[in-house]
This record gives structure tokens, sequence and C-alpha cells, in this order.
């Protein structure tokens, strides 16, 4: 069996060993995989794994002996689901592996912004506490969350550990699901529109995948509905947000500040209008990227490998069985 990794750099920059991978053939692995040699480097293989390397149609039909495609990550948009599906290729991705790490950097992001600690920390490396007149040094303000609304745009694995870690800080939960509405256990909610939700919470995080139907849908409009000492975090997809409205909302005030973790193309381009946006804090899409999300990442993909081999394929996205 012919095992090839197109891009596997992320997933195991050095701590993450492809042994439970390696175990099902010969496997060769990719760090990073340029759109114009993917089929060069997938010719023969009968297993394909990739993260963001796409799978276009054309490709596909370019890899007659191509048997399975691992997508590592949950979302699996770099790969036409609709010709796999023709041409009889199961698609399988790793739908929980993230949840806690990711939901720990959005809490993160949100303390950052009413905390301070970076800002703080360099005012005191610069000499600013130890030349203050009092015992403390108070500079930037600091907002208590405990009383404050926490608006969750998409309750699912990442949006309930989000929720749950926000009523332990004494915050109340609104939340939005265009569908399904379920609690997460031990929480007390209310369930709210997506514009009202806009316009009661005091923080609003995003955690739902990207669709043609939600792209952009954070926008000039909806950032209109936010109260002004509202913050605003994205660690689910760029694309959800207009970015550069983005930026006029915390350039005018509109809203206090905001913190992402995803830009709408990535790496974030030089001159994203985030960039140099008001108190606005990013981070370059780690907030996945554990060892431990990363262990179970592979591990999945270990076992969805399993399955398909057993003929039972597991997590299977384009409806070939």
């Amino acid at each position: 069996m012919k095992i090839v990794v197109l891009d596997g750099y992320t997933l195991n920059p050095g701590d993450n060993p492809w042994d439970e991978v390696a175990a099902f053939g010969e496997l060769t692995l990719y760090d990073r995989t340029p759109s114009e040699l993917v089929v060069e480097r997938s010719r023969g293989a009968q297993i394909l794994l990739t993260n963001k390397a796409r799978l276009t149609a054309a490709s596909l039909e370019a890899l007659p002996e191509l048997r399975l495609i691992c997508v590592l990550a949950t979302g699996y948009n770099v790969v036409d689901l609709e010709k796999s599906a023709q041409l009889g290729i199961p698609v399988v991705n790793v739908p929980e592996y993230g949840s806690d790490s990711v939901a720990q950097h959005a809490i993160a992001l949100l303390l950052e912004l009413t905390n301070r600690v970076a800002e703080y920390h360099g005012a005191v490396a610069r000499g600013e506490w130890s030349s203050s007149p009092d015992f403390t040094l108070v500079g930037e303000l600091l907002t208590e969350l405990s009383g404050r609304k926490i608006g969750i745009v998409g309750l699912g694995r990442i949006g309930g550990r989000v929720a749950q870690i926000a009523r332990a800080l004494g915050m109340e939960v609104l939340a939005h699901n265009p569908r399904r509405r379920v609690a997460p256990e031990g929480v007390s909610l209310r369930w709210l529109g997506l514009e009202e939700l806009f316009k009661e919470a005091d923080v609003v995080s995003l955690h739902c995948p990207l669709s043609a139907e939600n792209e952009g849908m954070v926008n000039q409009r909806t950032l209109a509905l936010m109260q002004p000492h509202a913050l605003f975090l994205n660690t689910s997809r760029g694309g959800l947000v207009v970015e550069r409205d983005l930026a006029e909302a915390l350039n005018s005030g509109s809203i206090a500040g905001a913190a992402v973790d995803v830009a709408a193309s990535e790496p974030i381009p030089a001159d994203s209008p985030l960039l140099t946006a008001r108190n606005c804090i990013i981070t370059p899409h780690v907030a996945w990227a554990t060892l431990s999300a990363r262990r179970r990442l592979m591990a999945a993909t270990a076992a969805n490998i399993a399955s398909f081999l057993s003929g039972k394929p597991q997590n299977v996205v384009n409806g070939v069985l």
C-alpha cells in the first residue's frame, strides 16, 4: 500500500511521528506541496493524505490508482467532493480532535483583550513599574468578565466548550445556531437570532464552519449592531468576516476590540487592514496546534485508514462507502 502525505509539516513539525500511519504501507512524506506538483507527487498512491493541498477534479482524474483520501483536518473543502464521489474514492476527515485546544485559545484571546497581559508585561520590562511612585502600575483598563454576556455563534463541540468555560468565569451565555439547538452539559443559556445576539452580547465569538450561506456574515451591517464596549473573537474561519469592515469598526470605535486566529486568506497578506487596526490581536491560525490535539489528529487519521482497509470506512464526507 503506497501512502503519500502532501503537506505534513504542520501536523508533525518534529514532535509527532508518523509511525501509526506508516504501519499501513510505504509512506512518502512531503512537508509542503505546491499546486503544480500535486499530481506528480501523488501518482501511484492508493492512499493520499492532505491538509491544505487542493485535490481538484482534474488532479483526481489523473490518479487512477487512488483508493482513499484522508483530510488531516475537520474541514474538507480542499477536495472536490463531487468528482471524488463520481470516481468512487471515499474522502474521510477528522471531525473531532481539537475542541479543547481551540476553546482554550479563544478564551486566551478574550483574556488578553480584557486583562492586557502582554502590554503590562511590556511595561514592567521597560522599567515602568520599577519607577512607579505607587505599589501598582495602573495603565490600560482591565475588564471583569463575571456578569458579562458572551454570544456564541455556532454551538457545536468547540462553541460548547467555550460556553462551559465562560460560565465558569461567571458569564451569561447567549447562543445562535441556525438549525440544531442543544445546550452543552451544565450550561444554562438563551437562544437568540443572529442580529439579537450581536446587539445584546458584550463579547461575540464565532465557532461555525464556513459555507456559501454565511460567508462574510460579519460585516458593516452586523458590526454596527454591536455595542461600543463589545469585543469580537474569531477562531473558526476567516471568510466569515469582511475584514475591511471589521478594521473600520475598530478604527472608528464602533466596537472596543477584536482578536482573531484566522484570516480570509492565509498566511495573512502583508497589506491586510487588520494588521494596522486599532486594538486588534492576531494569532497565526495556531489554536488547533497543541501537541495533544495534533497527537489525537494523527491517531484518528490512522484509525480512518484502518477502518477503510477493514472494509468499514468511517468519517466519510462524500457518501462513498
